[in-house]
This record gives C-alpha cells, structure tokens and sequence, in this order.
C-alpha cells in the first residue's frame, strides 16, 4: 500500500465510509452532470483546425498513420534541423523502436545542461483544436522537465486526443482523474515555441522554453 492510498484509507474509516459505498460513482455522475459554459461553436474536421491554429502559433506539424513510424519521423525532423541523433522521453514513448531510426533515446526527465538533453519527446493529455494548444499533466511517467528544459520539444498526439474547446479539455481531465487527489499536481499549456516581447516590443523565441515545438500527429496506434 502506498503512503497515500494509506491516508486515504485513515480519512475514509474515520467518515465510516467504504470503496464500496458508491461516492465514486457519484463523482463520476455529478462531473457528467456539471453544464460546460457557452462558447463558440467548434465543428468540422478537428484535427485540420488544430492543425492551423498550431502553425499560426509557430509549432510545426507532421502526420503519420501509426505510432510505428514516429521514431524515423523523429529522426528526419532532427536531420533536417541539424540537432544531435539523441532525446530524452517519457516512458511511453521509449517502447518505440527507436534504434532502428538511429536515435539514441534515454527515458527519462530533462536535465538543466548546455550542451545536452537538446530535445524533448513527450506525448499529451489531450489538445485543443480551437487554440492549436496542448494540454500536458504531471506525473512520475510524464515529467514536465522534458519539454520544458530542452531547445527542442517533439510532441506526440494521437488524433482521438483532440477536442474542440477548453472546456472539454477540463472535462476530459475532470473525468479522468478528479475530483480529489487523484488530479494531476500540475497542468501546463504548450502553445508553440515559448516567446516574448517585453523588450522594445520585438518578438524574441525561446525566451523562457523550447524555441521549437514540432507535433506529430498519428492517425492511429499500433
């Protein structure tokens, strides 16, 4: 038993309350319940409307039809961008054959360095299509570190990860994960390459992130 399935354990036998006694599903029906706020209406092919507004936020974007050919993919983006054949990833994304594609992957969180953990490879929670922005949580499997820290942050998004607006990006977490202490410690926002303008007003990348932000989006897994 973890330390924290322990203190839970402790708060339910001092409510008189059990696993059994339905509070799960009431969560679960009061999340289904809560009404998401008016908003624009978001329609048609989503994938293509992430798509646009991602390349209008200065992220890069390519497609493939299984997650299988991510790896050579990756190694492509790198040739071209003269980056090194190496990447540190999240745990998911380490199963893939990466040393068929030539690069050297380490699975595990970024480390603060000048001269290595250049690129990041991460998947996410889910993006939004109306903003061409993605929605990363933190945990022991996806460490913000990874595409925080490096120059280069590679996403890979599944196209069943999209959805039209905000709302439903916290409704999807709400579902997955919440209420209670289940919910992610934190939630970021990547919406392309990090940037600024605060001096003289000229658009600087890279000021306080990744300068690239390249997304693979994969029809369907493996």
């Amino acid at each position: 038993m973890s330390a924290r399935e322990n203190i839970l354990g402790r708060i339910r036998a001092s409510l008189r309350r059990t696993d059994s006694d339905g509070a799960a599903a009431r969560a679960r029906a009061r999340i289904d319940a809560h009404a998401l706020s008016p908003r624009p209406s978001v329609k048609g092919d989503l994938a293509a409307l992430f798509r646009t507004n991602a390349v209008k936020l200065l992220s890069t974007v390519a497609e493939v039809t299984h997650l299988c050919e991510v790896p050579a993919t990756v190694a492509a983006y790198l040739r071209a961008h003269n980056l090194p054949m190496q990447a540190v990833c999240w745990p998911e994304i380490a199963a893939l054959d990466w040393a068929a594609s030539g690069v050297r992957m380490e699975s595990r969180p970024a480390r603060r360095s000048y001269d290595s953990d250049l690129v990041g490879v991460t998947g996410v929670f889910c993006a939004i299509a109306e903003t061409g922005t993605m929605m990363m949580r933190s945990s022991g499997n996806t460490p913000p570190a990874t595409s925080l820290l490096p120059e280069t942050h590679i996403a890979v998004l599944n196209l069943s990860q999209i959805v039209p607006s905000m709302e439903e990006a916290w409704q999807r977490l709400r579902y997955t994960y919440g209420p209670g202490p289940f919910m992610p410690r934190a939630v970021n926002f990547v919406s392309g390459p990090s940037r600024t303008a605060d001096i003289e007003q000229t658009l600087t990348l890279g000021a306080h992130g990744p300068y690239r932000v390249h997304i693979i989006m994969v029809a369907e897994g493996d």
